[in-house]
């Protein structure tokens, strides 16, 4: 935010960054204010009296207070090769109003924009305060157990493996997985979700979370500077240095417009003089100035941007993390959105649902068989099986372990190669089975070639997939999913959701390729994608993504890192959310351009045929960039997208 203002619209103090001090911004308009209203005891009626001197005494001090700041900037940027910015415009107008004898309006011109400014910090200072929500989220200390004492320690100084005591009321320091305790946490820093959410024994817990009610003992899975707050923190400091193609035209339009009204400036004080009989230089020169003073361009520069960081933060105080305009931009053009399935539009949350065996194993045996070859995964249907299981297995029987990706696995136990996986993964082994197509997920077991049977997993929708979908539809986007599940289970997800296409069975890969196809059309259209996963194995697909999107709350770091928007809340229905957001934002981004443009346009007209006097040049000026901020302010306000119920 700041980089973009500071080359722009560099006033001489950052609207960008740093706490904003009304009192301290306050002072010097104030004491300018006093002096401008006095100078107007000194003014026209005695200017040709000795008193005529007592005008200069007041409104010269008033100009310099008031007009400091665009005055020292003009002559740095100057110094530096940078010569045509709006410093130049108003410096060279009011200085001009000088020596004609307008000193008030001189002052008025610098006192106003102050005034004008005034209102430009306050508004960037709320737009940045959605967003600052999230630094003072950042833990402080962390109470560490170490022997069975509680230490205040550094968040940073704490090791994947210790073991931290939050107590309530304290924010949780890192993220962890509870050994002990049960509590309300307070998630709404991390996800904009005001109802406090339920945990206990063996869930996991993100930094910046607070206890609420019991005392939780936490066992830390990664180290501060990997934790969901920093990461967090990480991207929206990172957010502004990803410009929208308008921020990027407006940039570039002001670095043309500002020389052409210059040169427009001169051609109107010079030219009526030398070819109009009784033209007075006087009064062109006057009209010159009006001119420039009319055209500064502070109402596009400021409020745009600010239009942006308005949206990126109204996003994040919903639990929508964007990395950067652009891709707000992006947003606006989307008419396909790709999820994945498991994690993205189902819990993750697997149940072992059926046990079939077959050759000669029981449901016991087979359930162990599975879980022993799967102790060393991590993905969700293993999980599901050694839950199932409810015992502990000693993985270290295991022998040449093998994840065969998008298959399954192949391992020894007691001396037999066991396989466990998907159908595609039988088929590849060559291994006969009677069935291949199965209600739900499945994870087939083999020993030494030989078919034993299969475990059926059951999958939840997430409680707002559905909705999701609808109000997609409802903004005229496809919906199509990828999976690497089976033909049954992709094909029952997508009736019950109402997907307009999906693809099973998919290798990542696959994925790949299958988001391929879509992105061709969408490209000749000039349309974007969207990919919205959760999993390691879904990070490629959301870089390839116009926009790739991931569940941010418990996604994969992998997936979380390569999106372009993270969604804290997990839940699909903020894909619809940050849509509507992003077409709301850019609406109201043209229509600050629109109107900057009209009302200088008219004001240029009227001051070139002396009908504007430089009085309502200043309130043209100071006057559109108020009303294009108060504007771009109202993204903050804007109100989630509604979801109509399907059933």
């Amino acid at each position: 935010m700041s980089s973009s203002q500071g080359h722009c619209c560099d006033h001489g103090h950052d609207h960008g960054s740093g706490e904003f001090n009304l009192r301290k911004a306050l002072t010097p308009i104030a004491i300018a204010g006093v002096l401008f209203l006095a100078g107007f005891i000194f003014n026209e009626p005695l200017h040709n009296t000795p008193l005529a001197i007592a005008e200069y005494a007041v409104l010269i001090p008033a100009y310099i207070i008031s007009g400091w700041n665009v005055l020292t900037t003009a002559g740095r940027n100057i110094l530096r090769g940078r010569v045509f910015d709006e410093n130049f415009l108003m410096t060279i107008a009011t200085l001009g109003a000088i020596a004609i004898h307008e000193i008030p309006e001189a002052v008025a011109v610098m006192l106003f924009f102050q005034v004008g400014e005034l209102f430009q910090d306050y508004a960037v200072g709320r737009s940045r305060k959605s967003i600052k929500s999230l630094l003072e989220v950042r833990p402080d200390t962390a109470n560490l157990k170490v022997n069975g004492e509680i230490r205040e320690v550094s968040p940073e100084s704490v090791n994947v493996g210790d073991v931290v005591i939050v107590r309530p009321g304290e924010k949780v320091p890192l993220d962890g997985e509870i050994l002990d305790g049960s509590s309300q946490v307070d998630t709404s820093a991390l996800t904009g979700e005001s109802v406090p959410r339920k945990v206990s024994t063996g869930e996991t817990v993100l930094s910046g979370m607070i206890n609420q009610s019991g005392v939780l003992s936490l066992r830390v899975t990664k180290p501060f500077n990997e934790s969901s707050i920093s990461k967090i923190l990480e991207l929206v400091e990172n957010a502004s240095s990803k410009k929208a193609d308008t921020e990027k035209f407006i940039t570039r339009f002001a670095r043309y417009y500002t020389p052409v009204v210059v040169l427009l400036s001169l051609a109107i004080a010079i030219l009526p003089p030398l070819f109009i009989a009784d033209a007075s230089p006087a009064v062109w020169t006057y009209r010159a100035l009006v001119l420039l003073v009319i055209s500064c361009p502070c109402g596009l520069v400021i409020s745009i941007p600010l239009g942006y960081f308005g949206g990126i933060g109204g996003a994040a105080k919903r639990g929508i993390l964007v990395k950067g305009s652009k891709f707000l931009d992006a947003l606006t053009q989307v008419d396909t959105v790709v999820f994945d399935k498991t994690g993205t539009l189902t819990k993750g949350n697997f149940r072992v649902n059926e046990i079939v065996v077959a050759n000669g194993l029981n449901e016991h045996q087979l359930l162990e068989l599975a879980a022993q070859v799967e102790s060393q995964s991590n993905h969700p249907v293993a999980q599901s099986i050694q839950q199932a299981y409810g015992k502990p297995v000693n993985s270290s029987t295991l022998q040449d372990y093998e994840e065969i990706s998008g298959h399954g696995i192949r391992a020894k136990f007691n001396g037999s190669t066991v396989l466990a996986g998907n159908d595609r993964l039988l088929h590849r082994e060559n291994i006969p089975h009677d069935v291949c197509s199965v209600e739900g997920t499945v994870a087939h077991i083999a020993v030494d070639g030989t078919y034993s049977g299969r475990i059926i997993i059951a999958d939840e929708l997430k409680q707002d997939a559905a909705e999701a979908i609808s109000a997609l539809k409802q903004q005229g986007i496809q919906t199509i999913m990828l999976t690497g599940d089976s033909q049954s289970v992709a094909d029952a997800v997508a009736r019950r959701l109402g997907l307009d296409q999906y693809r099973a069975e998919l290798l990542p890969e696959d994925k790949v390729d299958a988001l391929e196809e879509f992105l061709q059309p969408a490209i000749n259209a000039k349309k974007k994608v969207v990919f919205v996963g959760d999993g390691i194995n879904d990070a490629p697909v959301i870089t390839r993504a116009d926009v790739g999107m991931a569940m941010g709350g418990l996604g994969s770091d992998a997936a979380i890192e390569t999106a372009d928007v993270v969604i804290m809340t997990d839940a699909p229905s903020k894909v619809a959310e940050a849509i509507s957001l992003a077409r709301r934002t850019l609406r109201i981004v043209w229509q600050n351009i629109i109107l900057a443009m009209t009302v200088k346009a008219v004001f240029i007209g009227l001051g070139a045929i002396g009908l504007a006097t430089l009085w309502e040049a200043v309130f043209a000026d100071v006057g559109v960039a108020l009303l294009a901020i108060f504007n771009a302010s109202r993204i903050l306000k804007v109100t989630p997208v509604k979801l109509i119920k399907t059933v």
